[in-house]
């Protein structure tokens, strides 16, 4: 009888230990993931994209260029960039002096890939121009000036992939 009320005292001294810890225990974890999502923004990086531009449209809209991309952290890579896509759009332009920022990378390998992309655009002679594209989580804002003729609005894909 003594041995069962021994370790019936002991179960409840365990489960007021536990009781007791618990709430310390969900404090740690719940600033562990405080951290880890502070680590995660401060691993953020901040990349610029330099870059020219080249193309035609009618219904169909197609450009092809290259660029640079450089980031805070050292990391940099020569790209090659393409456009695609449909709308109602005419004419042909060039970006010669083209910049791009993105956001939410965590390295230049996340800026690879299909970018969802649309605009509106016109102009005439000497032009400028601004987009902003999506891919996932980051995102990426372009603006540029140029020369071409060109009038419409169109829908597509902003790919760069690396050289």
């Amino acid at each position: 009888m003594q041995a069962k009320r021994r370790l019936v005292a002991l179960a409840a001294c365990a489960l007021l230990a536990l009781m007791a810890v618990s709430p310390a225990i969900l404090a740690a974890e719940k600033k562990a993931e405080g951290k880890k999502q502070e680590s995660q923004k401060a691993k953020e990086v901040d990349c610029e994209m330099r870059f020219s531009l080249k193309g035609w449209s009618a219904f169909y809209k197609t450009a092809k260029g290259e660029g640079k991309i450089t980031c805070d952290n050292g990391q940099t890579a020569d790209v090659t960039i393409k456009a695609t896509g449909g709308g109602i759009t005419f004419g042909k332009s060039e970006v010669v002096d083209g910049t791009g920022r993105f956001t939410k990378a965590t390295s230049i390998n996340d800026l690879f890939g299909g970018y969802a992309q649309s605009e509106a655009h016109a102009g005439a002679g000497k032009s400028a121009a601004a987009s902003a594209l999506t891919k996932g989580e980051v995102s990426l804002t372009l603006a540029g000036t140029g020369k071409g003729v060109d009038v419409g609005f169109a829908f597509g894909r902003f790919t760069i992939t690396k050289k």
